[in-house]
């Protein structure tokens, strides 16, 4: 049997950025569901789950949700999302909800491409986002297609929780057996970082995010690249023993 890498790829910041679609949509979503304007204004969300956000915003501005509203909250934002991503850089409404970047990161679909062709290689996802939000930014951007499986923000309280998630989809889904050393966590921010540590799988961190590559390595990150452009050496650091 060949030996396999299970490569867990983060999305915002790492494959894709959105244009503040994310933001845009989740703001609207607390607006129709709590009455809540501009609800993520000093609220961190890069390396959050949705639903750790949904918390926070509900903890800060002590409402005490009711039953069915965080299906309500979700489905809203899953239809604003959608609509959001249709909108280009600088046509939001309020500035600071827009990124000045809209699509995939550098190097990202060929890096994606030359993985998912190889038998050595099980491509999964590792995020924060509800499933259904992953699919509607990736197929956004015909990202989505590679991704046979991945652990998604309503699978677990804490994101290192993912990890066992993501392997375990990964084998009902036809990945080998593999160990933790053979598992890599690819993703832009020092939280990636430490699902990965707290985890006991190995980590590649890019600098695509909010954090430079000093950050990244500071965070403990095993391995940390300005971009993914380098198509050939990150592929051959993915796929070298560790």
């Amino acid at each position: 049997m060949i030996p396999v890498k299970l490569l867990l790829f983060d999305i915002d910041g790492t494959l894709v950025l959105t244009g503040g679609a994310g933001l845009r949509g989740m703001t609207r979503a607390f607006e129709r569901t709590f009455g809540l304007r501009d609800a993520l204004n000093g609220v961190t969300v890069m390396g959050r789950t949705d639903p750790a956000i949904y918390a926070e915003v509900l903890a800060r501005e002590s409402i005490a949700g009711q039953p069915g509203d965080h299906d309500r909250f979700q489905a809203i934002y899953l239809a604003a999302l959608a609509e959001e991503m249709h909108v280009e850089p600088g046509e939001a409404l309020h500035p600071s909800q827009h990124s000045a970047h809209k699509g995939p990161l550098p190097g990202v679909p060929a890096l994606v491409a030359r993985l998912a062709n190889r038998d050595d290689v099980f491509l999964a996802l590792l995020t924060g986002n509800y499933s259904r939000a992953a699919e509607i930014k990736l197929g956004h951007f015909d990202l989505w297609q590679p991704f046979r499986c991945g652990a998604f923000g309503e699978d677990a309280g804490r994101r290192h929780e993912l990890v066992p998630v993501a392997v375990s989809r990964a084998r009902a889904s036809g990945c080998p057996p593999v160990s933790p050393d053979e598992v890599i966590v690819i993703g832009d921010t020092p939280l990636d970082v430490a699902c990965a540590r707290d985890a006991g799988v190995r980590c590649l961190a890019v600098a695509t995010g909010g954090y430079d590559v000093d950050t990244l390595f500071a965070a403990g990150a095993e391995h940390a690249v300005p971009t993914l452009e380098d198509v050939d050496g990150v592929t051959a650091w993915l796929l070298a023993g560790a």
